[in-house]
């Protein structure tokens, strides 16, 4: 929202196909990082016989790929990045460091990007259905705010991500990034409730 002599603030909101390719991977490779962060629906669980030093060495390589995928220019990498082949150009990874997470996500590609893309599908039918919703659920949220602190919200900027996951709420996921069931999102009064902390701590 922007209005001359005012504070401002930018809420973009998205289903991200990076980030949803990314979560994919974590569960069919058998990541748990970030370990507050719900699974995808519609995803089995995935076994592996990696012994605990092979697991988290995978952990950390796949920790500073979801970094650089939620928020890549809050996380640039010392060395250039490279594109990953048969993931239509949605991974780039440090050309160093990163072999055990190259060859672990290779052969999940066509699986990983199939179920993003359903995913990634869904949510812009349910935003394109619904035009404008978006913005009047956070000017809600912000007005209450306002009422209750008694001044005009602070300059922020936030970037929703709105994701299939098994559990519903809201998580952080970056440090201007969080995370919200895309069932919580479509509930107006819950989302409402879910939202405000986050508003609150920003605004």
């Amino acid at each position: 929202m922007h209005s001359a002599g005012s504070p401002e603030w930018v809420i973009r909101e998205d289903a991200s196909h990076p980030v949803l390719l990314a979560l994919c991977l974590r569960q069919l490779i058998g990541v748990r990082s970030p370990d507050e962060l719900p699974h995808l629906r519609g995803i089995p669980l995935r076994v592996n016989d990696r012994s605990a030093e092979a697991q988290d060495t995978l952990e950390s390589q796949w920790s500073t790929y979801w970094d650089l995928t939620v928020e890549p220019t809050a996380h640039p990498s010392p060395v250039p990045l490279e594109l990953i082949d048969d993931f239509a150009s949605l991974i780039a990874l440090p050309v160093e460091g990163f072999d055990e997470l190259r060859r672990a996500i290779a052969p999940h590609a066509s699986e990983a990007l199939a179920l993003s893309q359903s995913m990634q599908a869904r949510y812009a039918r349910v935003a394109t259905a619904k035009p404008g919703t978006s913005y009047r659920g956070y000017a809600s949220a912000i007005a209450e705010h306002e009422r209750q602190v008694g001044r005009r919200a602070h300059s922020f900027e936030l970037n929703v991500q709105v994701l299939p996951l098994t559990q519903r709420g809201v998580w952080w996921i970056g440090a201007l990034t969080v995370a919200v069931t895309d069932g919580l999102r479509q509930d107006v009064a819950a989302f409402d409730a879910a939202i405000h902390p986050i508003i609150a701590e920003l605004a």
